[in-house]
């Protein structure tokens, strides 16, 4: 950039001041101010005027006294990490970015996330990310002199070098992943395993396999071979196969489900999609029964009963989710089939896991890995769970959103769910780790992942992503301390394919409604509920990853289990029922 320290006349134009106030070996600090001049001191001898393109940008040492601190503690935050090579050594440095915002007073609150998250995209956009720190720092001042964001008062920015590594950083997943080319799907022992474990109850065939991995009936052999040896599928009529479920002995078998003695009738029903969450669940009940009917047309069930506390209780598992014709009607189906079968169910628990929402600078509304959100949302009479059916762009990068919304007649389970929440005992921890030591014995691992594994990704282009550090609490006197690592969110929860294949829309959305987690479409199963005149349900979300809850194998155990342990919590916070 040139300078110069050329005089320049006093007027009440603003103008855009670099202030280099911090340095170390491996660390800068420089804070962006935006002033009308008439308000500097100026000082030729402190003074740098930048000319030519970038005529109007002022490097003003004399104020490296000046602290941002001066107008309170900063609005809004974004840490993010980048990569540098050394041209010489082609090492690679890890270096942290922190900018801190301060916006001018007439700004609302409600809108200092939005503003910094606008300006941090534009700054590291994919078509001109700047390479290096002259051109990341030219960058900052030149969106702010060109009008970018104009309620921004200050930023503060922060460089720090942490380390360096000889080999070059990995590439974030994208959703993609586990796909060749052509649609083909790598086809190995674990992707077989969990295309059963998503079927069940249903059996799958070698030709479902293959219709869904475009793979050789030899390769698919190989691999159930495997699993039968293993002991975790096991081949059925009609050369079909089928999970093998823990305590297989005691599951029974049959073609249609005996009578329930009228004591025995569950008053409770808990809803799963995954094979990982209705082992969840069913770690939380006692006195158990499983019952399995096998079909080979229209879907098959599995009904586990038993109790917790008080509650008489039943809990099942969908073949299939989403909105492929076939998954909406083994969906409804199931759900009416279940209430049909189980007349005396009055409460209805959607459970399982979900993609959280991040909040890339609020820590308070964070959601993140290993976090819980449950559809009770602050204000009643909000929805607790939506669907969007599709999106329609009409121009300047806005669009509309075509939705469903559903709200309990019924919110007694909010209000339970809300009154656990905010006496903070955090007592489900305690259901959790019960849960944990019954479900050792499962080839699915139910520990908590290492908080490493939790990487928070930003969209900034079409299919380019940047790391951002997760947002930190902003520490006060009474904040009092958590037991857990995990959080509990009240809120909205929502689904639809084409939110969950868009950060932008996602993210939009969310922001719009309140939204906090997102899933894999259960719509069909509430309008099955509330067709068949059930008034009050609940979705509990743990939280596996930070799409719709389908993308994170290794934190999808963890997840479904806290869902399940804060189920088994509100559960036993309801009145028993009249006939206990």
């Amino acid at each position: 950039m040139p300078v110069s320290t050329m005089d320049y006349c006093t007027s009440k134009e603003e103008k855009i001041f670099m202030i280099p106030t911090a340095k170390t070996e491996k660390s800068t600090t420089i804070l962006v101010v935006k002033r009308d001049v008439d308000v500097v001191d100026v000082k030729k001898d402190n003074v740098h005027v930048a000319g030519g393109d970038h005529s109007g940008l002022i490097i003003h040492k004399e104020m490296a006294k000046e602290k941002p601190q001066d107008n309170g503690p900063c609005k809004a935050s974004l840490e993010f990490r980048v990569f540098l090579v050394n041209a010489k050594t082609q090492k690679h440095t890890l270096e942290s970015r922190v900018l801190r915002f301060w916006f001018k007073e007439y700004f609302s609150h409600i809108d200092y996330a939005k503003s910094a998250q606008e300006f941090f995209k534009l700054l590291v956009s994919p078509t001109d990310f700047p390479r290096d720190y002259v051109g990341f720092i030219t960058k900052i001042l030149k969106l702010l002199q060109n009008g970018h964001n104009p309620e921004i008062k200050c930023i503060e920015i922060e460089l720090n070098q942490l380390e360096e590594s000889a080999t070059a950083p990995e590439r974030p997943l994208s959703a993609d992943d586990g796909t060749l080319g052509g649609g083909k799907v790598q086809l190995t022992e674990t992707k077989v395993l969990e295309m059963i474990e998503s079927a069940y109850p249903n059996p799958l065939t070698l030709q479902d396999i293959a219709k869904q991995t475009q793979s050789d009936d030899e390769e698919i052999i190989l691999h159930l071979t495997s699993l039968q040896h293993k002991g975790l599928i096991k081949a059925m009529e009609n050369n079909t196969y089928t999970r093998v479920v823990q305590n297989e002995r005691s599951v029974k078998i049959v073609n249609q489900m005996p009578q329930i003695g009228k004591r025995k009738q569950p008053t409770i029903a808990i809803i799963t999609a995954q094979y990982c969450e209705k082992l969840a669940v069913d770690a939380m009940i006692d006195d158990q029964e499983t019952f399995v009917r096998y079909t080979t047309v229209g879907e098959s069930n599995v009904y586990t009963l038993g109790t917790i506390g008080y509650h008489r209780v039943v809990s099942t598992k969908l073949p299939s989710v989403g909105h492929t014709r076939e998954a909406m009607i083994a969906a409804g189906n199931t759900t009416t089939r279940l209430l049909g079968t189980f007349q005396k169910v009055d409460f209805v628990f959607l459970v399982g896991v979900g993609g959280g929402v991040p909040h890339f600078t609020d820590y308070n509304k964070h959601v993140r890995l290993g976090d819980l959100v449950v559809g009770a949302p602050e204000i009643p009479g909000r929805p607790i769970y939506m669907y969007c059916k599709k999106t329609q762009e009409r121009g300047d990068d806005q669009f509309d959103l075509d939705t469903r919304s559903w709200v309990p007649i019924i919110d007694v389970l909010q209000r339970i769910a809300k009154t656990i929440v905010a006496e903070g005992k955090e007592e489900w921890e305690d259901h959790y780790e019960a849960g944990y030591k019954r479900l050792k014995e499962q080839e699915a691992d139910f520990t908590r992942p290492p908080a490493s594994s939790d990487k928070l990704y930003m969209a900034i282009g079409e299919r380019e992503v940047i790391e951002v550090a997760h947002p930190h609490p902003i520490e006060s006197p009474g904040m009092k301390s958590q037991r857990t690592e995990s959080r509990v969110h009240l809120g909205t929860i929502a689904s639809g394919r084409e939110i969950a294949r868009d950060d932008h829309t996602r993210q939009e959305m969310a922001s719009r409604n309140g939204i906090l987690a997102y899933d894999s479409e259960f719509d069909a199963v509430l309008e099955s509920v509330i067709g068949n005149c059930r008034d009050a349900f609940i979705v509990i979300r743990g939280i596996s990853d930070y799409k719709d809850g389908t993308r994170r194998r290794d934190w999808q155990p963890h997840a479904a289990l806290l869902a399940a342990a804060f189920t088994k919590t509100l559960i036993t916070r309801m009145d028993p029922p009249e006939d206990a």
